[in-house]
């Protein structure tokens, strides 16, 4: 098939995170397989206009928001020359159905009910989630739906879209865990691993911080990844006063990202909502439990309760089980082996395949008279 994947942005954006890393490594294993993938997505500084990575060919056009239109009108430019396109709906469609009446997949990792409100919280998020909430299941309305989870799956069929017509591929992990653990640090060490957006509450996590400081005075908080929070959260940190026990680490590689998380002893993850949150998987490989809000969708599904780590209702709660999980090396050990288990479970190449079914479905359907 000759399949188009339009996305917001791709991993080198910025901005970018979990839902890229799946879109591209969905689109290189589909490459493997034969197809031919081409990948639209927003330009950002520094990255050309066109490139090929992995069996895919990028080609970014426009910026934050002009990208939706740029990609419908190279959609339609180059109509003739797609089978399948895959339309990914981060909060805000591409709306391809306006120009393709067949063909068409959306791609929806969870649903931004919460998100729409906390980084718009006056009309512009009003009118964000009427788009997501009322717009896309009527705009998408008989096409098939790919998500990364049964909670976002629930989700999309409480806005209306048929459960029959959604299919969940979960997501898969980049590289296989390690032969042997890594070794935790001396000194007891937590880790976020996350884009450094408002959603993602990483706030708590220095609130977690503080509140154990007393009794854990070695305790250090390591937090991996970057965004256009980063400013406000370091403020939030001083505030908070774990200035000195918190290291901010931005992008590092996937190495270095695997060696911070392998030494914590937690990783927290306090986000509002997640699809199914690649953090926690990646940390599971290295053999680290997680602790998540049970109210965050998709992580009810990857972290596995008091198997391969902690759900928690709310900040006091992820207070207690952090000094518990701390206090308790055998549950880590215990939890950690069997994150890792998990994570060795879940690969791309999985993923692609099940994808690869509604893909040849759609394209089938486009063919047909």
């Amino acid at each position: 098939m000759r399949i188009a994947i339009l996305s917001w942005r791709d991993t080198t954006h910025p901005d970018g995170g979990g839902s890229e890393v799946f879109v591209e490594s969905v689109g290189r294993e589909l490459a493997r397989r034969g197809h031919d993938v081409t990948l639209l997505c927003a330009r950002h500084p520094g990255a050309a206009g066109r490139e090929e990575r992995d069996g895919v060919r990028l080609r970014r056009l426009g910026g934050r928001l002009t990208v939706y239109p740029a990609g419908l009108a190279w959609l339609l430019r180059h109509r003739r020359d797609v089978d399948v396109v895959v339309d990914v709906v981060n909060g805000l469609p591409f709306a391809t159905p306006l120009v393709r009446r067949r063909g068409v997949v959306a791609l929806v990792h969870h649903v931004h009910a919460e998100q729409w409100r906390i980084i718009y919280p006056g009309w512009g998020g009003r009118i964000g989630w009427f788009v997501e909430s009322r717009v896309v299941p009527l705009l998408y309305r008989s096409r098939p739906f790919l998500t990364v989870s049964d909670a976002s799956a629930r989700d999309l069929a409480s806005l209306g879209v048929p459960a029959a017509s959604i299919t969940v591929v979960r997501n898969g992990l980049s590289t296989a865990p390690p032969a042997q653990p890594p070794a935790e640090s001396p000194a007891p060490r937590l880790a976020v691993l996350s884009r450094l957006v408002p959603h993602k509450r990483i706030e708590h996590a220095f609130d977690v911080v503080r509140r154990l400081a007393e009794d854990l005075p070695d305790l250090h908080l390591d937090v991996v990844g970057d965004g256009w929070w980063h400013d406000e959260l370091t403020a939030a940190a001083a505030a908070a006063g774990v200035t000195d026990r918190v290291t901010f680490h931005g992008h590092v590689t996937e190495a270095r990202r695997d060696e911070i998380v392998g030494r914590a002893w937690v990783m927290l993850m306090p986000s509002v909502k997640e699809g199914w949150c690649l953090a926690i998987t990646e940390s599971g490989a290295q053999g680290t439990p997680s602790i998540a809000y049970a109210g965050a969708g998709g992580v009810t599904e990857s972290v596995r309760d008091g198997a391969t780590g902690l759900l928690v209702d709310d900040l006091d709660e992820m207070v207690e089980a952090t000094r518990r999980l701390l206090a308790d090396a055998e549950a880590r050990r215990r939890m950690g082996a069997a994150a890792r288990e998990m994570a060795a479970s879940l690969t791309w190449e999985a993923c692609a395949v099940r994808a690869e079914q509604v893909l040849l479905a759609a394209g089938a359907a486009d063919q047909s008279p």
